[in-house]
């Protein structure tokens, strides 16, 4: 398929997908396939995060992230490797990088019964007492988006020629993370590294990525051509974007695109920005080796086989998150 040059992400209806009109849910998946293949970005209306639950979650991240940083290292617990609660001012650097990005965030995962988090290796969330209401609105957002991956990966299966619910399983109870984030404000520029950015040009991990609107624009998408393009969810709408894991998966058949957060002009860098991101990941043990029908001549296999949890450690010490 013919790739094309974008000047902004497409815009598609989810609704399209899970009504009962065959024609649209066909349309759907071809124009989420031509985007996923060329740009990795499509902008999604008609998902089941509520506005409602997006201003809750912000308005508790927005007091937790004001909280003294002595009070925030209470929960950041160095042998979790960031994987829950909170992850310190500049801890994170893009892969290939040192510097690190100029943010804070706290990481939510599973909320599930001690016996279930055992069993699939996953540590316990952590929840700040000092915001009460942090716990329930973060599980309400993250079973939504959660709800949101499912129909996204349901209609990229079917663009795969793969069974409607190839991924149902691999991704119930997966190891997926709601990641609030604080681009903290910087009251003197000169005092940081020259290269220090809010978030270095990066791919993500994960299998998709949903994103809600933030509160201030700086996102950025490197188109194939090596032009930067900006990138702002209106409210309604959530951007959702492939990640490594399933690029790996179809052998670069679904693009994950390199996208970055540019600071703000200078007399702006003292001004916050927060953006909450839900990076979907499947359970540890799905093999990400390439599906045999996305490798041919034409296309060689591009990658060794690894599982999604052997992957996620790597990347996991390649970002300095885990030693």
């Amino acid at each position: 398929m013919e790739e094309i040059l974008y000047d902004e992400i497409p815009s598609l209806d989810l609704a399209d997908f899970y009504g009962d009109d065959p024609a649209k849910k066909k349309k759907f998946v071809a124009d989420l396939g031509a985007a996923y293949h060329s740009i990795g970005f499509a902008a999604i209306r008609h998902h089941f995060l509520t506005t409602e639950m997006q201003d809750k979650l912000y308005a508790a991240i927005k007091k937790y992230f004001a909280l003294p940083d002595d009070v925030k290292k209470k929960h950041e617990l160095a042998d979790l490797a960031g994987q829950r609660g909170y992850t310190g001012k500049g801890k994170e650097h893009a892969k290939g990088r040192n510097t690190g990005d100029l943010k804070e965030f706290y990481h939510v995962g599973q909320e599930l019964p001690a016996t279930e988090l055992a069993k699939e290796g996953y540590p316990e969330n952590i929840w700040p007492a000092e915001v009460p209401e942090f716990k329930a609105v973060s599980n309400d957002v993250f079973r939504a988006l959660e709800k949101t991956g499912t129909y996204m990966l349901r209609a990229i299966a079917l663009y795969l020629e793969l069974p409607e619910h190839y991924f149902d399983d691999k991704i119930k109870h997966g190891n997926s993370i709601l990641r609030p984030i604080h681009y903290f404000p910087i009251e003197n520029p000169d005092a940081v590294p020259a290269d220090a950015v809010r978030a270095a040009e990066h791919g993500d991990i994960n299998l998709i990525t949903l994103l809600m609107g933030a509160s201030a624009d700086g996102l950025q998408v490197l188109r194939r051509d090596g032009k930067w393009i900006p990138i702002t969810a209106l409210p309604d709408q959530l951007v959702v974007n492939v990640g490594d894991m399933l690029e790996r998966l179809t052998n670069k058949t679904l693009k994950s695109t390199i996208h970055r957060v540019v600071n703000p002009p200078r007399q702006f860098m003292n001004t916050p920005r927060y953006s909450i991101p839900f990076f979907m990941h499947p359970r540890s043990e799905m093999s990400l080796a390439a599906l045999p029908h996305c490798v041919s001549a034409a296309q060689p296999k591009a990658w060794p086989d690894i599982t999604a949890g052997e992957f996620l450690n790597q990347r996991l010490r390649e970002i300095g998150l885990k030693k």
